[in-house]
């Protein structure tokens, strides 16, 4: 009688998490019809890439979502046309199934209201040319607002809209175009 010898191997082939996946997003910024909006909604937890889409109700009409490259957060972008009330419910699914939704409502208003005036200290460097103002709704996607370099260390921002929180920071550039890293971020709240 002949004896088979069997051998079984495991091979772990990487790990893979399916826990619980969240949006870390809790607030979108409000709009103006005409102007240019940009926000992101993230996501973290569970294991990617993530699955997004509008689960109900309806973006502002002029505004698109896309997802980021790394899949980690949604995109909201365009020129907002009709001034209104807009609710939605972003979902978002992790690849292990795992799914979170967070409701928000962005406001579109016709025209602004207030403005932001900001101003900040001269940069020592003597090759300054010109200063770049950013905005961002969450310290994270931000966006110069200025259409050109600014030659002083003033700057009003006309574009904001009701009820929505931005942060800003500005930059330098020197007679050679290069750009200084952006100063502390500093908070607005509008009314």
């Amino acid at each position: 009688m002949k004896a088979w010898l069997f051998s079984l191997s495991l091979v772990l082939l990487g790990s893979q998490c399916f826990g619980s996946v969240a949006i870390k997003t809790t607030s979108l910024p409000n709009g103006i019809v005409g102007t240019s909006y940009s926000a992101a909604v993230s996501a973290s937890g569970g294991c990617t890439p993530y699955k997004w889409s509008i689960a109900s109700g309806a973006l502002p009409a002029g505004v698109t979502a896309t997802v980021s490259s790394t899949t980690s957060s949604l995109n909201l972008a365009g020129t907002p046309k009709t001034a209104a009330s807009y609710s939605f419910t972003v979902q978002v699914s992790g690849c292990g199934g795992a799914v979170a939704k967070a409701a928000y409502k962005v406001a579109v208003q016709s025209g602004a209201n207030h403005v932001v005036d900001l101003s900040w200290n001269a940069s020592t460097s003597s090759d300054v040319t010109g200063y770049n103002v950013y905005r961002s709704p969450d310290k994270t996607s931000w966006k110069k607002v200025n259409a050109s370099l600014i030659g002083s260390t003033v700057y009003t921002d006309s574009s904001v809209a009701n009820g929505s929180t931005y942060y800003y920071a500005a930059t330098a550039v020197d007679n050679s175009g290069q750009e200084s890293s952006k100063t502390a971020a500093v908070k607005v709240a509008v009314p």
